[in-house]
């Protein structure tokens, strides 16, 4: 047990810490005006931070069902669902920060278009951030679709697995009620056995005088019959 219980807190601690790197990861989105390659490491940066909060998660659920203490794993599951809403708001924050983040990009793109000098440099270039915005914009949409796609997987590979850990408390919960009334049986029953035991005592004291009363009278008879 103790070993759970320090590797459930190693774990927590390495989710906050994660999840305070991901808040910053997605600031310096919000706050990037370009040029789309830095937009791009940043992406990659925030998505190793939510594979790594994925996996610690489902970590601590499996750490949570090899959990026998009841009271503790209430708890446990209660944290594992505050981490998932917090994963699901972050995951949120991380997309919006992304749109945002392209949008911006995209119009000072047009904006450096339109301040340009010559009309000739201003149409190449126009051409080229547009096919860079392009390509920027489909990687972004497939980005935003993969993570909606493993936002949605998580959220019901969450669900899935509270319902099982709620069932399986369940079921602890009325084993522990059983073994309480079949325990009380017992001690009942012992009881019962022990005041039987004391009956069969008294009882053969009580056969064994008669026996002797008996004795006694008989033989009392035999002696007066032998004087007369």
């Amino acid at each position: 047990m103790v070993a759970q219980e320090e590797t459930f807190e190693s774990v927590t601690q390495e989710i906050i810490s994660t999840n305070l790197d991901l808040r910053v990861v997605i600031q310096d989105i919000q706050n990037c005006n370009g040029p789309l390659e830095v937009l791009n490491d940043l992406n990659a940066v925030g998505r190793e931070k939510i594979a790594k909060l994925r996996e610690n998660i489902e970590l601590l659920e499996r750490i949570t069902e090899r959990q026998r203490d009841a009271k503790k794993k209430e708890s446990y599951l209660a944290e594992i669902k505050n981490y998932r809403a917090q994963f699901t708001k972050m995951m949120i924050a991380f997309r919006r920060a992304n749109v945002d983040s392209a949008n911006a990009i995209e119009k000072l793109s047009r904006e450096e278009l339109f301040n340009g000098s010559s009309e000739q440099q201003s149409i190449l270039k126009k051409r080229r951030d547009a096919k860079s915005a392009m390509q920027a914009s489909n990687k972004l949409t497939e980005r935003l679709l993969y993570i909606s796609k493993s936002l949605a997987e998580t959220a019901q590979r969450s669900d899935i697995a509270l319902d099982t850990l709620v069932t399986s408390s369940e079921k602890v919960f009325n084993t522990q009620k059983e073994l309480k009334q079949q325990q009380q049986v017992i001690l009942q029953s012992g009881r019962y056995l022990d005041k039987y035991g004391r009956r069969q005592i008294t009882d053969k004291f009580v056969i064994t005088g008669g026996f002797i009363f008996f004795l006694a009278c008989v033989f009392y008879v035999l002696n007066k019959r032998s004087f007369f």
